[in-house]
């Protein structure tokens, strides 16, 4: 008999843990941090460009909502936000073939943040960009 009230009270403990977790967001504290001070800093560096849903301008400036771009080159996006890109790249389909000037003077942090508001917000992740990772891509900069 007691054995089945071990069973039944861990079973009960474990549905409850489930529960708790089940109703936790995919985005760690850290994530959503980073991405509240990267909205920041989006909204003064990157906002007259790409807009405020990250939706771009027409042909002029490319959106920064596209999944697969944002994966596939996300250990440049670093180098791309510091000191810019010019020539043609494709993004959802569409191909940009213009310059964006580099930020300089942003910190390897500031970039961090930046990077995280973008994948969470407009490209569908749930991960930080870390500051680590920021300063391994600058030094591979293209």
């Amino acid at each position: 008999m007691n054995r089945i009230y071990v069973l039944m009270s861990i079973s009960l403990l474990v549905s409850l843990l489930l529960l708790v977790f089940s109703c936790q967001s995919k985005v760690s504290i850290e994530t959503a941090q980073y991405a509240v001070n990267g909205q920041r800093l989006y909204a003064a560096h990157c906002q007259n460009c790409h807009g405020a849903k990250g939706e771009g301008l027409g042909k002029l400036y490319p959106p920064l909502t596209d999944s697969l771009y944002l994966n596939k080159h996300r250990d440049q996006l670093a180098c791309i936000v510091k000191k810019g890109i010019s020539g043609p790249i494709e993004i959802a389909g569409e191909t940009y073939d213009g310059q964006m000037p580099g930020i300089p003077e942003l910190t390897d942090i500031d970039i961090a943040y930046i990077l995280t508001y973008i994948t969470t917000t407009f490209g569908n992740s749930n991960c930080t960009y870390t500051q680590e990772e920021v300063k391994n891509s600058l030094k591979k900069c293209f």
